[in-house]
């Protein structure tokens, strides 16, 4: 793409809309499948005749363990992959070739899970799972890549709100039409218990692939004219991790506070990817009482969002990070005794209040204590590593205690372990910033 070509992709209104409609068109990924219906519907699936345990490759697991080590397994490969995809989006004249095979790659992991009717093929179940988990967050990459090319810098925060916002809207739609659906099988005339869950998972391949459409036949199909001054540049991501780390020793607070975002980050996402898992095996949730919940915490998200804006703004971001962290150790704690379907929408809340005001804040402070250079590319690819890696760590760990003990509520017990962990560093980081004289807003 040439420079002119590029400058009349600035703010056009309808390239920034149909890649705001990407949003739109993959969130569903991640409400219906990792957080709402799917591990409702594989749980149930899974724990016939009171017996959670299945067998997998010959060895004989946990049912919701198998799911948490599945998905852990998957960042894994996504953190060890992303450096090289951001090299690729740097250098590539094509990144929409590569942004497409993605999510075709998600789109179809999502469909083909309608295949899945009984415990026998939870192994081929797993594996489109690990799949769609891949497609998702490969398109991540390539599409958070074509921002600065479709928007002048005043214009990006704005249009990465878009962004989020359609993903919001298009998420909780279709959640909200599964919803519908399940509630009324009876009247739908719908005997197979499994026909609805499953067909939500083909419409939500349906609905990343069909929209993403929107997406590709706008966005050009590369935004960068440079091209590698050397034949391993593939290698470049890679090399460039290195330096950053080996940068850290220079930057205490920086140092710190990563090391402290690996600890509650984990926590943060293992909460958000196993609490239907949980709700459903510990509880006996029904699949509408998780759903419901998840809508829930989505809506409350957005008001918690705002409030700890708010609160960083009053007392700088290190000190709201430090009050977010504390409700999550006592959301640990108040979880590991829940009975009921009421305390369980009582977690829910409590976690939609603090769970996405500490992901966006986490992000804004990494932003804030990154030293000034013109490799912010690099720092935040180098962020996003480091939270697959957390990601990767806590449903692993979350996975081999639930195997190791047979219940879930013994793995709480070890995210407030986390949340604790991560809360002392974040008080090292306080401290820093004292003597430092430079409080982080």
């Amino acid at each position: 793409m040439n420079a002119g070509t590029e400058q009349l992709l600035k703010n056009d209104k309808k390239v920034i809309h149909a890649w705001a409609m990407y949003d739109w068109a993959n969130s569903v990924y991640a409400l219906v499948i990792t957080s709402a219906v799917f591990p409702a519907y594989y749980n149930s699936l899974t724990s016939e005749d009171d017996n959670n345990r299945i067998s997998i490759f010959g060895l004989n697991i946990e049912n919701t363990a198998a799911y948490s080590i599945n998905l852990g397994i998957a960042f894994g490969i996504i953190a060890l992959i992303s450096p090289m995809l951001s090299s690729i989006s740097d250098f590539s004249s094509n990144q929409k070739k590569f942004m497409r095979f993605f999510c075709y790659l998600g789109a179809s992991g999502c469909m083909l899970l309608f295949l899945f009717v009984s415990s026998v093929q939870v192994t081929w179940a797993l594996l489109f799972m690990m799949l769609a988990t891949i497609g998702y967050s490969g398109s991540i990459v390539f599409y958070n890549s074509y921002l600065p090319a479709i928007a002048t810098e005043n214009n990006q925060d704005k249009v990465s709100a878009r962004g989020y916002a359609y993903g919001y809207l298009g998420a909780t739609t279709l959640l909200i039409i599964n919803l519908l659906a399940i509630l009324n099988q009876k009247s739908l005339g719908i005997s197979d218990d499994t026909l609805l869950p499953r067909l939500s998972f083909l419409l939500t391949g349906i609905w990343w692939f069909g929209f993403a459409q929107i997406t590709f036949r706008r966005l050009p199909d590369g935004i960068y004219s440079k091209r590698p001054t050397e034949s391993n540049y593939l290698l470049n991501g890679y090399k460039e991790l290195i330096k950053i780390w080996q940068r850290l020793k220079y930057e205490p607070i920086l140092k710190r506070f990563l090391l402290s975002f690996f600890f509650y980050i984990m926590g943060v996402q293992t909460v958000m990817f196993m609490a239907a898992s949980f709700g459903e095996k510990e509880i006996h949730l029904s699949m509408m009482q998780l759903i419901i919940t998840i809508l829930l915490l989505e809506y409350v998200g957005i008001a918690g969002a705002f409030l700890f804006a708010w609160i960083s703004k009053k007392t700088g971001n290190i000190l709201a990070l430090i009050m977010a962290v504390a409700v999550w150790i006592g959301i640990c704690i108040g979880s590991y005794f829940i009975q009921t379907a009421t305390h369980f929408y009582i977690a829910g809340f409590c976690i939609g209040m603090v769970m996405g005001g500490i992901q966006s804040l986490s992000r804004s402070t990494y932003s804030k204590i990154i030293p000034k250079t013109e490799n912010n590319a690099g720092y935040f690819s180098f962020f996003d590593v480091c939270e697959k890696l957390a990601m990767m760590c806590g449903l692993v760990m979350w996975g081999v205690l639930d195997n190791i003990t047979g219940s879930m509520r013994n793995s709480i017990f070890a995210l407030g372990i986390w949340f604790t962990i991560g809360l002392i560093l974040l008080f090292f980081v306080h401290k820093t910033e004292q003597k430092s004289s430079v409080i982080i807003k």
